[in-house]
């Protein structure tokens, strides 16, 4: 069947769009199911490019999702310590966290932030180069209007950053070295990016305790990074507040932040980690650096 083999030729390719735009590797399997069935049912009769076809059928079905999660302003995962969120949705968490690796997970927080029309314009145009006159009729936009919507997009993923400076790229390795340590529980290389006399604090909300936590010295504050494994999997690099620092978002919803001060010789010399719901919702989170995804104006 010419439908059924295109389908899933196409399949890498229309599950990569369906996750850029949901966020969920488990909503995104489910999207394509309920395209199949749309397609389906639908028929090809005249159809020239299916890839293209089958690609507005998963977007249109996408896009009702989208609305639907704007409209019933629903977040289960919130009301959740952020340890409980890890497997608090449907599917494979280690597959949610290499997707989420590969697409980016600030990436993946901003776009969470967006209105369900400028997700698609984005995530369509920037990401998979579709033109917007093809966009356009699905968001029932003019093209110039849906040019417009992808445009405030590409301005919130880039947070109004400027060109890394060379401090600012060494601060950037020193916090990608960072996570890498501490997802391959490499206790040397954590301590060697740490200041001798580093300060960690955490606040009430991030846990176990129920008090803020500040913990001293390299030693120390590397070993707590080691028993945080699972937290890592779901973190990346990002821009907080125009620096660089890391954001840990299980399924693209924030769930804490660590801003990084470094001293005088460039390690680490204070780690701040951000978990009261407020304070996050403050905090402009943007893709962070060279290792953003191309955009195009």
């Amino acid at each position: 069947m010419r439908l059924a083999a295109r389908f899933e030729a196409d399949r890498p390719h229309l599950t990569a769009v369906a996750y850029r735009l949901l966020g969920s590797a488990a909503e995104a399997d489910d999207a394509l199911q309920d395209a199949w069935l749309r397609a389906r049912q639908a028929g090809t009769a005249g159809v020239e490019n299916l890839t293209g076809w089958l690609t507005t059928v998963v977007t249109r079905v996408c896009l009702n999702q989208l609305r639907a999660r704007r409209n019933r302003r629903e977040d289960p995962l919130d009301a959740q310590e952020p340890d409980a969120a890890l497997g608090a949705a449907a599917g494979d968490p280690a597959r949610e966290a290499l997707l989420a690796d590969e697409v980016g997970v600030a990436l993946l927080v901003v776009l969470d932030t967006l209105s369900p029309a400028e997700r698609v314009a984005f995530v369509l145009h920037d990401l998979f180069a579709t033109p917007f006159d093809d966009i356009a009729p699905l968001l029932g936009r003019t093209p110039a209007a849906t040019r417009q919507l992808a445009s405030r997009a590409r301005r919130r993923v880039r947070g109004g950053t400027s060109a890394p400076t060379g401090d600012a790229s060494r601060r950037r390795e020193a916090v990608e070295a960072f996570l890498a340590a501490a997802r391959g529980g490499d206790f040397a290389a954590l301590f060697a990016l740490l200041a001798p006399d580093v300060v960690l604090h955490a606040d009430a909300h991030v846990g176990p305790s129920p008090a803020p936590v500040t913990v001293r010295g390299a030693e120390t504050v590397a070993g707590g990074a080691l028993a945080a494994v699972a937290r890592a999997r779901f973190t990346g690099p990002a821009l907080l507040d125009g620096r660089i620092g890391l954001v840990m978002a299980p399924y693209g919803r924030p769930r804490l932040v660590l801003a990084f001060s470094f001293d005088d010789t460039g390690r680490i010399a204070r780690i701040e980690i951000v978990a009261e719901p407020d304070r996050l919702r403050k905090t402009e989170i943007a893709v962070a650096g060279p290792g953003e995804p191309e955009l195009d104006h």
